[in-house]
């Protein structure tokens, strides 16, 4: 497989596939640089280096660029985006399930793991795990029903207070931050209300079961919760 700046254009497409595919609709994130730098952060590689790989994957026909130079995610880009996403998530929950390791460190394992296993030896290790319907973070193996399932959710973020909802996933791009959602009980499946918000900081105060504590703006992005009806 094709290498760039030490990220194999798989890595690339799931990240663009991220970053492409928010909470809610359809929404290419805008302008050729912003796009470039989110890859380069995403990645850990330059900006330079991102903008290469774009270029390669436009003329791969994977991306395309829209009418202000954003990257989008050609048909074929989506599609092959999807398989390393549903192989990503079937590897992490065989790491936890089989293997010992934790949720948190799954993720990171799982990127070093990627290119290892064949199409094959993933459908037989998504069998032997029952089939399972979401990764370790909470989102759903199968791509198209993840999709499916933004529409029903909010960034922690998003909340007014006295709101209340479930965390259903955790972002997964920064390792530190997933693991900092674990030690902190930031689950999927808890149950969280919004306290107050702090217009200055981004702050979010929450009640997890009976305990108050302050989160991040950027950490209460990273959660996403489904809000009580």
């Amino acid at each position: 497989m094709a290498q760039g700046h030490g990220h194999s254009v798989d890595e690339y497409l799931e990240t663009i596939y991220f970053l492409a595919f928010p909470i809610g609709e359809y929404r290419p994130a805008t302008g050729s640089q912003a796009i470039a730098a989110r890859v380069a952060e995403m990645l850990g590689v330059s900006r330079a280096s991102a903008g290469e790989m774009l270029k390669r994957l436009e003329a791969d026909g994977l991306v395309e660029r829209g009418e202000q130079r954003e990257a989008i995610l050609t048909p074929t880009g989506v599609e092959r985006a999807k398989r390393v996403v549903r192989k990503h998530r079937i590897i992490e929950r065989f790491l936890t399930d089989f293997m010992g390791y934790t949720a948190s460190e799954s993720h990171v394992q799982a990127d070093e793991m990627g290119d290892t296993f064949t199409d094959d030896m993933i459908e037989r290790m998504n069998e032997r795990l029952g089939f399972p319907d979401r990764c370790p973070h909470g989102w759903p193996v199968e791509p198209d029903a993840e999709q499916v399932e933004n529409t029903e959710l909010v960034p922690l973020s998003e909340l007014t207070v006295g709101g209340e909802g479930e965390i259903v996933r955790l972002a997964e791009h920064d390792g530190d931050l997933l693991h900092w959602f674990y030690d902190e009980g930031l689950v999927p499946g808890t149950r969280i209300v919004v306290r107050e918000l702090q217009e200055g900081t981004g702050e979010v105060r929450v009640a997890v079961d009976g305990d108050e504590r302050g989160i991040a703006e950027t950490a209460a992005l990273g959660l996403y919760v489904r809000p009580a009806a």
